[in-house]
């Protein structure tokens, strides 16, 4: 198989790196070759949290360089304008229509950028979910990284039920039925 390039994007705080856990333990879990990197960017107080998950028969580095992305994963609007360079021509975008403002713009140093999504998909492939809104159908809003993950694994090639698996064996066990349920949402929203 060649190798699959996955990115995920988010701010400290929104489940990027378990998101990579689970995306990682499936891939190892489908017999593949596994690297994953993450990049912090003061993630503890809100900055750019990226992760890099590239699987294939061989991989040899845990970079993905810009223009070679399958799929980017966005936990939030301005992540994905950030990082949307890194796709491939025929890749997609799976965000999350939610906006945290940067330091720069809450400080008054900068302005959020208008219509993102939209301007995104005059030349991406790109897929939104209010992902917040459905975790809070669930009962629990901090599941919508697990919803977002649901969506984009529609553009993987991985079945169903060895996501579920996967969930269930890396999500804390209190959270188990609550994160499958998440999954499963996101999973089913057409794209």
């Amino acid at each position: 198989m060649k190798t699959k390039n996955i990115m995920i994007v988010g701010v400290g705080g929104q489940g990027t790196l378990l998101t990579s856990r689970i995306l990682g333990g499936l891939t190892i879990q489908a017999g593949y070759d596994v690297k994953l990197s993450e990049v912090h960017g003061m993630a503890q107080r809100g900055g750019s949290v990226v992760t890099f998950v590239r699987y294939g028969d061989k991989v040899r580095e845990p970079i993905v360089e810009e223009g070679q992305a399958d799929v980017l994963i966005a936990f939030e609007r301005l992540e994905a304008l950030r990082y949307a360079h890194y796709l491939k021509k025929d890749g997609a975008i799976v965000v999350n229509d939610q906006r945290i403002d940067p330091m720069p713009v809450v400080i008054g140093a900068a302005k959020y950028p208008e219509n993102i999504i939209e301007n995104l998909e005059k030349s991406h492939r790109v897929y939104r979910v209010d992902a917040i809104e459905e975790a809070k159908k669930l009962g629990n809003s901090k599941v919508f990284n697990v919803i977002v993950l649901g969506m984009a694994a529609q553009h993987m090639d991985f079945k169903k039920e060895d996501w579920l698996t996967v969930i269930e064996q890396t999500v804390p066990a209190k959270t188990v039925e609550l994160n499958k349920k998440a999954f499963e949402i996101g999973y089913d929203l057409h794209n």
